[in-house]
């Protein structure tokens, strides 16, 4: 079966999506388009790499990824390829790919192809598309250009363990304002050895010492902290939010203090 997923930050007010879409089909009247997100904010890859992170291998391996986020080409960032653990993902090298990937891809490649319009504008439509259907035609990929040696490298900031402290940060809200942290499950068992905890934030009117295994372990309304699918520490409000009572959104700080 042949895939493609489309992440963008175009919403569905404008043509881009459409334009995509009739472009591939097109071509290949068979293929399975999967709308990961269209409502990225404009320009945020750390919101795009996120979604993409956590949604990507629940596809079967081969697909084509698609990402439509700072997609203009330059000497610095140019149009790539990658394979990495059976997927391909296609976008502007702009720093994304590190954020999605834990290692080295197996292959990374510089796209070189000649677009089907004389404008430079719509990359996704006029490189990606074609690029997608080559790789889901069965072409060899090295028809596509040549070798890239290494990735545009984006660091993201990591939780810190200094003792019984972990110190780390939300790095995104989803549609239900639950604020989800960069501190994995597996830092918080091996910092906390099961000893009793306090989590705090940046309103002090608010703390929580127990991780709950659903939202709606508390009473509605109350505050919780649950480790969800992505592995990573969410603080969350039992049909409520989270974000918009705490006063919090991305990048506030998130500490965790454990007593012996």
């Amino acid at each position: 079966m042949a895939i493609i997923t489309i992440t963008s930050d175009w919403g569905l007010k404008d043509p881009y999506l459409a334009s995509v879409k009739g472009t591939m089909l097109s071509q290949l009247p068979d293929v399975t388009i999967v709308d990961i997100s269209h409502q990225i904010t404009p320009f945020d890859m750390n919101q795009a790499s996120f979604v993409v992170r956590n949604s990507f291998r629940s596809f079967p391996a081969g697909t084509v990824h698609l990402i439509g986020i700072n997609t203009e080409a330059s000497i610095e960032t140019p149009h790539t390829l990658v394979l990495y653990e059976g997927h391909f993902f296609i976008g502007a090298d702009n720093g994304i790919f590190s954020l999605i990937f834990d290692h080295d891809p197996d292959r990374i490649i510089e796209i070189d192809v000649i677009q089907d319009s004389d404008y430079f504008t719509f990359s996704e439509r006029d490189v990606f598309a074609k690029v997608a259907v080559h790789i889901l035609t069965g072409k060899p990929i090295d028809e596509l250009g040549g070798p890239r040696p290494a990735l545009t490298r984006m660091i993201s900031f990591q939780p810190v363990a200094d003792g019984q402290v972990i110190k780390g940060k939300v790095i995104y809200v989803d549609v239900y304002e639950n604020l989800i942290t960069n501190i994995s499950h597996y830092l918080f068992r091996s910092v906390g050895k099961g000893n009793r905890f306090t989590i705090t934030f940046r309103n002090p009117q608010y703390s929580v010492q127990a991780i709950s295994t659903s939202y709606s372990d508390v009473p509605e309304g109350e505050m919780l902290a649950i480790f969800g699918t992505s592995g990573l520490l969410e603080i969350a409000m039992n049909r409520g939010n989270a974000s918009s009572l705490l006063g919090m959104e991305v990048d506030d700080p998130v500490r965790i203090e454990f007593n012996e």
